[in-house]
């Protein structure tokens, strides 16, 4: 009887430590949410260039429509938008602006496509470009560009706003390197890039410019997964981690060189 007594007060007692374990974890939480930590770039990681940092100017754009738009291109300016990193299409905290075609042009033909689509920079909406008066000052991701087919005249911009808190879906460009030394591209294998970009759900403190991909130690017949791609651990792959990214492959043998062996 006392054996079992003793039981059941073990058994009480694991109850009472296991809910006081998860009231633990459940305060811990809520902590953390309401004090996050900081996020910074790692080391080993790569990070935003300085010298490419940029604040984009805009001005209130009135309305929107087909006739509007046309209308701020003449003029040298692109039709934009500034949503909220989430839902913004839906509605949310939506600003229509207008920015000048001359300095998109120019950061997105210095950086590159992909490469302006996953930098932050700040976004300075004016009462107009002379104007001293400032509107709303917020750190912005550009999520798309839209370019004319066949002139890749610039048509429009979106920009998500980008506080700290701020969880963002980008698509990071890829950067490979160390074709010089691969070793199976030094035995005559040709590489195959198959993914230019892969998508993460970022932190907007520490959104990679890009996600360098080390070919220097693949051999022929070798690929590089996007499991396998070294990011900064507070980034969430939104994709498969199982498909390549790039492989090297054995040169192609002619159908001549066949007959001839």
């Amino acid at each position: 009887m006392w054996a079992i007594r003793r039981s059941h007060h073990q058994i009480s007692r694991s109850i009472q430590l296991r809910s006081f374990s998860q009231s633990a974890a459940a305060v811990a939480v809520a902590a953390a949410i309401e004090n996050p930590k900081p996020l910074t770039y790692l080391p080993g990681f790569p990070r935003p260039d300085p010298k490419h940092d940029e604040t984009i100017i805009g001005i209130p754009r009135p309305s929107s429509g087909s006739n509007m738009s046309a209308k701020e291109r003449k003029a040298g300016r692109v039709p934009s938008i500034v949503f909220e990193q989430e839902k913004g299409e839906e509605g949310g905290n939506k600003r229509l602006i207008s920015v000048r075609t001359n300095q998109i042009r120019k950061l997105v033909n210095h950086l590159g496509r992909s490469f302006f689509l996953s930098r932050l920079f700040d976004l300075e909406v004016r009462a107009d470009f002379d104007s001293d008066e400032i509107l709303e000052k917020v750190r912005v991701l550009p999520r798309k560009i839209h370019l004319e087919a066949g002139t890749d005249a610039l048509l429009n911009v979106t920009f998500l706003r980008a506080p700290s808190h701020a969880l963002l879906k980008v698509d990071v460009p890829l950067l490979f390197r160390g074709e010089d030394v691969c070793p199976g591209l030094r035995k005559g294998a040709h590489f195959n890039t198959i993914k230019r970009t892969v998508k993460y759900l970022c932190p907007a403190d520490v959104v990679p410019p890009y996600i360098d991909v080390d070919l220097s130690e693949l051999d022929v017949g070798q690929k590089i997964l996007r499991r396998d791609l070294k990011v900064h651990p507070a980034l969430q792959l939104l994709q498969s981690g199982d498909e390549a990214v790039c492989i090297v492959k054995g040169a192609r043998v002619s159908e001549q060189q066949k007959r001839s062996k």
